[in-house]
């Protein structure tokens, strides 16, 4: 039997799949039929044709004849309209109770604390960067300062503060004047005393020898640091990573600033 493809794609609406489709209209035809033969009219593989009378009877669009052979009754399509409306609205109304109930569950409270609260979606790739050669390391720790609202933290070699302090003052002081609380460590002798004065107007600094690393840290958020020592390495070849993790940023600078308190200013004639 040839059935029009786009009548049982229309029946679909009916909650019914292309087999069941295809042996309700078959079976329509018909009016009583077996198994064996709805399979043949219908194209229907036979080892599925009683699973799909069966599914076909459990949703009331058949009913099955009693005696031998055994035979299905097609239920007239306006009936089983009737009947699918009613399971429609049956269903609907079970979830319309479900959803209802979730009112008074935990699931709600849930819900609405993840939606006040909310979660920020983070991209590694938003939260890291990583920079070859000094130049560029400078560049990072500019666009910092020119950001930085609070405080701002530097760790540095003597070399490093030189060489800082030279290219970072006008920023140092601009970010002075804004209210930025600005805290520097090195390592520190005679030879820094002129990057000292060029620097000391702006920012607090602290004799470290000690601890050696190079870092910068920015409002205990953003955090930029060197992995090698700078008197081992080429300009070129310095390697920076930065990071914008207020969780690691902190930890650090936390770590920092206990040393902090155990520094003191050097001790030079500047």
């Amino acid at each position: 039997m040839i059935v029009d493809k786009g009548l049982i794609d229309k029946l679909k609406l009916f909650g019914l799949n292309s087999y069941e489709a295809k042996i309700w209209v078959a079976l329509l035809s018909r009016g009583v039929s077996s198994a064996g033969e709805l399979s043949d009219i219908s194209n229907v593989p036979r080892s599925r044709s009683y699973d799909v009378l069966e599914s076909l009877e459990k949703k009331g669009f058949i009913v099955m004849k009693i005696g031998k052979p055994i035979k299905y009754i097609a239920v007239p399509p306006t009936e089983v309209l009737e009947r699918v409306k009613s399971r429609i609205q049956i269903e609907a109304d079970q979830q319309s109770k479900n959803i209802e109930s979730l009112k008074e569950s935990t699931i709600l409270t849930d819900l609405t604390l993840l939606h006040n609260n909310g979660v920020e979606v983070i991209e590694p790739s938003d939260l890291t960067a990583s920079f070859k050669g000094r130049d560029k390391v400078y560049e990072q720790i500019l666009l910092m300062l020119k950001t930085v609202e609070d405080e701002f933290i530097l760790m540095t070699s003597e070399e490093g503060f030189i060489r800082k302090a030279d290219i970072l003052a006008k920023a140092f002081k601009k970010a002075h004047e804004r209210g930025v609380k600005i805290k520097i460590a090195a390592d520190l002798t005679k030879k820094s005393s002129e990057a000292i004065k060029l620097v000391e107007p702006y920012a607090e600094i602290k004799h470290i020898d000690h601890i050696k690393a190079r870092f910068a840290i920015a409002d205990g958020k953003e955090l930029a640091f060197l992995l090698f020592n700078d008197n081992s390495v080429h300009p070129s070849y310095d390697v920076g990573i930065w990071l914008n993790s207020e969780y690691f940023a902190a930890a650090l600078q936390s770590l920092f600033d206990t040393v902090w308190e155990t520094l003191e200013k050097p001790k030079l004639k500047v």
